[in-house]
């Protein structure tokens, strides 16, 4: 197909759609007339989208639609579905398809922790680096349980300062640097506390501690790092598909997997403002923060899975995140 002269032919219909799609009111002749033009050009987008994919006709063609298609119909309102769909089907994909990922930085936070631990454990020199003596014996005796303080102050403060941290990470993830470097911080900052606990004999209060809302919380930090990540990675690699393309799809969609981390972040805020800090027995803070973690790990493994091979991939749908030309691969 001439993609020219089909421009040429049909360009007076696409413009006389978009003045009438410009326009305020309309009259009753002229709203059968936007309809019958939006029907005609969406033939038309069809055609060149079959016969000769031009990015360019193809943009501008269905931009044009999208706003007949609001005008005829009126803006889409957000129903109630719209909501249940994102939630038990749009993030759960989004993140099932970076599980590869969060295992990876999951086990090289880890394993970084525990070498922070040990070698403060251990190392009079990496011990002395932590403080004073008493300094240390203040923080292990002291400041450290102390500052579980059980109230819903505590709780929102460490929500939103752990949403924020994560947020960021995937936000400044093309970067390559930020989440690195949040989740090596992050990894010699716990490892190293827990080896000045072990060197005081207080490792058990440690995990005690750390391990009713941590389990989710860490999790939570090991998602964004890896959603972070792998942005870098797509712009990096992105694939049979253009660098901007592959990038844009893949941002709205871990996106997506920064509005799933604050539901989580939120719950092990709870635990942490109402559990860690409470009377409860040590071996029921525990299992609370496991329930909490499971809860989220079945949330996305479960629902993901089925979600992606229904085709999913968290990403938005085409009618809101605009056409793009298709690409081999």
């Amino acid at each position: 197909m001439d993609l020219d002269a089909f421009t040429a032919v049909h360009r007076p219909e696409w413009d006389r759609l978009q003045s009438l799609v410009k326009r305020r009111r309309l009259d009753g002749a002229e709203s059968d007339e936007l309809v019958r033009l939006y029907q005609a050009v969406a033939t038309h987008l069809s055609t060149v989208r079959s016969a000769a994919p031009d990015p360019v006709t193809v943009t501008r063609l269905s931009e044009l639609l999208t706003r007949a298609r609001t005008r005829i119909a009126g803006a889409h309102e957000p129903a109630w579905s719209d909501v249940v769909r994102y939630v038990v089907v749009t993030v759960p994909a989004a993140l099932f398809r970076i599980r590869f990922w969060i295992a990876g930085v999951t086990a090289a936070f880890l394993a970084l922790s525990v070498v922070a631990g040990v070698w403060v454990a251990v190392e009079p020199e990496a011990l002395a680096a932590m403080g004073t003596p008493s300094q240390q014996e203040e923080y292990v005796s002291e400041a450290f349980a102390s500052y579980y303080d059980p109230q819903l102050s505590f709780a929102a403060m460490v929500w939103t300062n752990n949403a924020w941290i994560a947020l960021q990470t995937i936000a400044f993830g093309i970067s390559g640097v930020w989440p690195v470097y949040v989740l090596v911080s992050n990894a010699i900052g716990i490892g190293a506390t827990g080896g000045m606990m072990a060197a005081h004999g207080e490792l058990g209060l440690f995990l005690q501690l750390i391990a009713p809302h941590g389990l989710l919380e860490l999790t939570s930090i090991f998602v964004a790092g890896a959603a972070g990540l792998r942005i870098f990675w797509t712009w990096v690699d992105p694939g049979p598909r253009p660098r901007s393309v592959a990038l844009a799809s893949e941002g709205r969609a871990l996106f997506t997997v920064g509005v799933g981390l604050v539901g989580a972040l939120a719950l092990s805020g709870l635990v942490e403002g109402f559990v860690t800090g409470s009377n409860l027995p040590w071996w029921l803070k525990i299992v609370i923060g496991a329930l909490a973690l499971a809860a989220f790990l079945t949330y996305f493994l479960v629902l993901g899975r089925r979600a992606v091979r229904a085709g999913e991939t968290g990403d938005l749908d085409a009618d809101r995140a605009g056409a793009v030309l298709p690409t081999v691969g």
